[in-house]
């Protein structure tokens, strides 16, 4: 089968123009980007899917062995991108994805021609001087969390996500929590808020915006601003939003920011 197919992958908008990938964050999935990325129909090639062991991709494409790290996203990306046969794409990559893109860059630097990251975090515990907004202690205890208790896990992290108990995007996330599956999600967030990425960001190559939520209590301010001054001469935007999803929760200016940077 075809990985676009696995992948549930799409391939939207203007034949033969620009290409931009939208590639969502840990536990979600495409249908993440749908208030952002039909703007980009016109003038680009808009590439959608979902991560092995997200959305909707085939369950056969999640292998604990290879997505033990980062790595095998980056190959699988990799891999669909070759098989569309693009070349020098514009990767919006939110959260863990923006790290996805940057190893898919360093890797690759004939796929990816430009990143955005949107609230990006290269190491979510804090370590010395370096403030990522997490102890060791809060890492270990929600995946521990998420280990002894399958139904447990979802709305408190849904909750910090989203930035509000109340918002549509807390249910919207709530039920993208619900929908993966349980050993996944586990090992997936002990990849993401285990990992460190900050000797990544100086081999980045391309442009790149750091696009950051005004109050992100996953991925704070001091985190996204390490990443735009590790990344060089990366440009940084703060979206006036709560919560680690603008393209949910502000998703005008989000568009409006990412669209600036690609004409610049």
């Amino acid at each position: 089968m075809p990985r676009a197919d696995l992948l549930n992958a799409s391939v939207r908008g203007a034949e033969g123009a620009p290409a931009i990938v939208f590639v969502h964050g840990f536990g979600c999935g495409q249908h993440m980007w749908r208030h952002v990325a039909p703007s980009f129909e016109v003038d680009h090639r808009v590439v959608l899917l979902d991560l092995p062991g997200s959305g909707d991709a085939d369950p056969s494409t999640y292998d604990p062995e290879r997505h033990a790290t980062l790595d095998g996203y980056r190959d699988d990306l990799a891999a669909l991108l070759d098989e569309l046969g693009l070349t020098s794409v514009a990767l919006v990559g939110h959260s863990v994805s923006g790290m996805i893109g940057v190893l898919l860059q360093i890797a690759r630097p004939d796929l990816v021609g430009r990143l955005v990251l949107v609230t990006p975090s290269a190491r979510y515990i804090d370590e010395g001087s370096y403030v990522g907004g997490h102890s060791e202690a809060d890492i270990t205890e929600l995946l521990d969390l998420m280990s002894r208790n399958h139904l447990g896990w979802q709305d408190p992290l849904a909750t910090m996500v989203a930035g509000s108990p109340d918002s549509e995007a807390h249910g919207e996330l709530d039920q993208a929590f619900c929908r993966t599956r349980p050993e996944v999600a586990a090992e997936f967030a002990a990849v993401t808020f285990r990992g460190d990425n900050r000797a990544d960001l100086p081999l980045v190559s391309v442009p790149t915006l750091v696009l950051q939520s005004s109050d992100d209590v996953i991925a704070p301010e001091a985190a996204g601003e390490y990443v735009r001054d590790a990344i060089p001469g990366a440009a940084y935007e703060v979206v006036e939003t709560r919560g680690h999803c603008p393209h949910l929760t502000a998703p005008e200016a989000t568009t409006a920011a990412i669209t600036r940077f690609l004409r610049a």
